[in-house]
């Protein structure tokens, strides 16, 4: 799979500014609705990078007054999430030409972003390691996906046949899911369980995987958690409604999720894996995460977890920076990838 061109040293809460350099910027691409690709375009000798990782300014630096790296559009069809924020410069049709033709073996970011996610926030997770010499594959699912397990399970698909298109395959991918991005991921590998020569490729691409504010627990989690994002003024009565819809379509849904964690459970994935979570957050139990996390280790899969008592469903980054990046570098360092050490 290659090395993974990730510097650590830019999630270091003390990383300074440092110039941008010419031509790097980033593309951002709409493959479908919910699917977003941001990348680096890679010139055709040799398909090496436009800029070295250190090179960007962190996106995540506490001194840093700079905006953040432009996101180009690929085309005239394309809508790019972060126009709200960031400035736009079209590129030329030849470059973004030579961009696609030429070979790309950086690694993939799948960002499986949780739900109502707002492009400002979004921008701090995707520059984050778009600056850090990886491509960013952003997935954004609906609550209808959830609320309708089938149009979950067909969007899970056309996540994995993206993954499996020729300019993301026999690429490494680093899999982030937070919040129900963790529930749609699971759809992906409810697949890959059924059909496991047809997509085992990418089980044996995956060399590791962040979990971040998991919806786990019981089905009253799941509609407390529809409550808080859909309608929070009336979370009491959202949480209700959606409890009778559970129970009135039990077959198609409550069902249906019982099976969703077995599946998780017994991931075909097996790659290194990190869990963020927080002891007072309602959309997750805590004892049923580490009954999760005690259940993979025991499948010999090796789990670092970082648990706060205190923190925000989903914004455990902004609540406990330090700790939540100092986390992450040691987990990305563990994997076994040789330049992720050397940065060290």
């Amino acid at each position: 799979m290659g090395n993974l061109p990730l510097s650590i040293s830019l999630f270091r809460t003390g990383a300074t500014k440092s110039e941008q350099c010419s031509g790097g910027r980033f593309i951002t691409r709409k493959i479908c609705k919910g699917i977003t690709h941001y990348y680096t375009p890679v010139p055709e000798a040799e398909g090496q990078t436009l800029c070295s990782a250190k090179n960007f300014p962190s996106a995540l630096s506490p001194s840093s007054s700079h905006p953040h790296p432009a996101h180009l559009a690929a085309d005239t069809s394309s809508s790019p999430l972060l126009s709200s924020t960031l400035p736009h410069t079209p590129l030329s049709s030849q470059n973004t030409h030579q961009s696609d033709s030429a070979p790309n073996t950086r690694p993939l970011l799948l960002f499986l972003s949780w739900l109502g996610a707002q492009p400002a926030a979004v921008a701090k997770y995707t520059d984050m390691y778009l600056e850090s010499g990886m491509d960013v594959l952003l997935v954004q699912s609906s609550a209808s996906h959830f609320l309708w397990p089938p149009w979950g399970l067909a969007y899970g698909l056309q996540v994995l046949k993206v993954l499996e298109e020729p300019q993301f395959s026999g690429r490494p991918v680093l899999v982030y899911a937070s919040s129900i991005g963790g529930y749609t991921f699971t759809q992906l590998l409810i697949h890959i369980t059924q059909r496991p020569k047809e997509h085992a490729d990418l089980s044996q691409r995956v060399i590791g995987h962040i979990y971040d504010s998991l919806v786990v627990g019981t089905l009253e989690h799941m509609a407390i958690g529809l409550g808080k994002t859909l309608l929070p003024s009336f979370e009491g009565l959202v949480k209700n409604i959606v409890l009778f819809y559970f129970w009135l379509f039990k077959t198609q849904t409550a069902d249906f999720y019982d099976n969703s964690v077995r599946v998780f459970h017994n991931s075909p994935i097996t790659a290194p894996a990190l869990f963020f979570f927080c002891e007072n957050d309602a959309l997750c139990d805590p004892v049923a995460m580490e009954k999760t996390i005690d259940l993979w280790r025991k499948r010999g899969v090796a789990v670092e977890s970082r648990k706060w008592k205190e923190s925000i469903h989903a914004a455990h980054m902004r609540c406990h920076r330090e700790e939540y990046l100092s986390t992450l570098e040691r987990f990305l360092n563990s994997l076994p990838v040789s330049s992720l050490k050397a940065k060290m």
